[in-house]
């Protein structure tokens, strides 16, 4: 019995430790030593290449190194009768977390505009109300989602959540599907993006979703890069219609040098790092379904193929 596990990340060694602590007569095989595939029961990926999960013929399940799938239905050859289980971990939620609220904290008590002012030895107070006066708006409710619009609100803020179907969550008020965007949007002054992408949710920060939001509002996208048409997003900051925008994921990552978002004045750049898979929570998560796996029972967090997460 062995696993493949890939990763982008350089903690190949650190991920094989830890799994060989919980079970060690487990062999970990590190992409591209595959080695015999027949022998190949679990992979534990992270943007694999595409047709290699084809290529094992025994695997009992795929495991995500996030919470994010679209990474492996990206992949054309993708086994259909293999289980997908992502990652539900209370830690990687609490960083995503952790990563909005800062955000949402930095440009709702305008820290932009101080920095600005101390660059310019400028002595200038800065108003700003108070956070029951400012309305967030969070797309999204999922895990990652809904921790972060509870915590929003019990800062204070107004939250509204946007979800394919109706959520009942305490001090977020719901609004769903097609008909409720729009009304989601325009009472929204600062939006966060923590949507899976699927076809249905690829390049929805366009230029018609910003027109529908108030102007000057503020984007935090801590989803995927594919969410966003890059291009609608400066000519909404150059507008004015977007005054600021947060960005932790981007459609070509590393984000290449050339590209305007890196210099702009406006937008905040961070590399994909809002929350990061930790193996020392997560591995246990992962040694959870290997041990169901072998006895028959239910998987835990299995992903439903005909939604995309």
């Amino acid at each position: 019995m062995a696993l493949l596990f890939k990763s982008d990340a350089d903690r190949a060694d650190w991920w094989k430790q830890e799994i060989g602590a919980h079970m060690p007569d487990l062999e970990v095989r590190i992409w591209p030593e595959i080695g015999h595939v027949n022998d190949i029961e679990y992979a534990v990926v992270w943007k694999m290449k595409p047709g290699v999960l084809a290529t094992l013929p025994n695997l009992r399940f795929i495991f995500s190194l996030g919470a994010g799938v679209d990474h492996l239905f990206s992949d054309p050859a993708l086994p259909k009768d293999v289980p997908i289980c992502r990652v539900v971990d209370k830690f990687l939620t609490q960083r995503m977390t952790e990563h909005v609220v800062l955000h949402a904290l930095r440009y709702h008590r305008r820290q932009p505009e101080i920095e600005a002012q101390q660059r310019e030895q400028h002595w200038d107070e800065i108003y700003t109300p108070t956070a029951q006066e400012r309305a967030v708006g969070v797309m999204g409710m999922g895990e990652l989602g809904a921790d972060a619009a509870t915590k929003l609100s019990q800062l204070g803020f107004k939250v509204a959540g946007w979800s394919r179907t109706p959520k009942n969550i305490h001090g977020v008020e719901s609004f769903h599907g097609h008909a409720g965007l729009a009304p989601f949007l325009a009472r929204t002054e600062i939006l966060i993006c923590l949507l899976p992408l699927t076809p249905e949710t690829e390049r929805i920060l366009n230029a018609r979703l910003f027109a529908g939001l108030p102007k000057g509002a503020v984007l935090i996208n801590v989803a995927r890069g594919g969410h966003l048409v890059e291009d609608d997003l400066l000519a909404a900051l150059a507008s004015g219609q977007i005054s600021y925008a947060a960005l932790d994921v981007f459609r070509a990552e590393p984000l290449p040098a050339a590209h305007p978002f890196w210099r702009h004045p406006r937008v905040s750049v961070s590399p994909h790092n809002a929350s990061i898979t930790d193996p020392r929570t997560v591995t246990a998560l992962l040694v959870d379904n290997i041990r169901r796996a072998e006895a028959g029972a239910s998987l835990l967090n299995v992903v439903d193929p005909r939604v995309g997460y």
